[in-house]
């Protein structure tokens, strides 16, 4: 008898602990993936500050220049996929169109002096250059997120916790292949 229950409290006691592990790495991917969803969010708010700024910083721009409405068009059109994008990839690809276009903005900027000296488009260039810092850090505790919950799916034995529960890998916010490429800068 003392035999059978020693037995028995020590299959009771493996299965307490098999069950403890696996409650315990169940709700640890369910944490790393609300950091992820948060991080998510926290990008998502950047880019629709930024998205918001941009009509004010058009219109300042239209004041001054009249016949560039091609790069308006462009900011306008790339605007609108950025606020309407569904899901990390698409978001990604209009920022990305985004970013290219305000860069091409600022670049004509360059030939309207006056523009240049606006205290309104001052006030907003700057305001855009905080948001562009936010948004770089937003990203990057994102992709950090992303990194932690990614390689927790991954590893024994929450591996298998993740097939069973449906986790699925989650998606870095990727740089524009363009962004590698180094500027050239001529003095000429």
């Amino acid at each position: 008898m003392k035999k059978t229950g020693f037995i028995g409290i020590g299959v009771i006691a493996i299965i307490v602990i098999i069950a403890m592990l696996l409650i315990s790495g169940y709700n640890g991917m369910v944490s790393k993936q609300e950091t992820v969803d948060s991080a998510l969010s926290n990008l998502d708010v950047m880019l629709q500050r930024r998205a918001d700024l941009i009509p004010n910083l058009v219109n300042t721009v239209k004041g001054y220049t009249s016949h560039e409405t091609e790069i308006i068009d462009k900011i306008t059109e790339a605007r609108s996929k950025l606020v309407n994008a569904n899901g990390v990839e698409e978001m990604s690809e209009a920022n990305n169109e985004l970013s290219s276009s305000l860069n091409a903005l600022m670049v004509v900027v360059e030939n309207y002096p006056d523009l240049k000296s606006s205290e309104n488009f001052i006030q907003l260039s700057d305001e855009l250059a905080g948001t562009e810092n936010r948004i770089a850090v937003a990203r990057k505790d994102y992709n950090d997120a992303v990194k932690t919950f990614n390689t927790s799916i991954k590893r024994f034995p929450n591996n298998i916790l993740a097939g069973i529960f449906g986790f699925d890998e989650a998606v870095y916010f990727e740089a524009d292949e363009k962004a590698q490429e180094v500027p050239s800068v001529n003095f000429e």
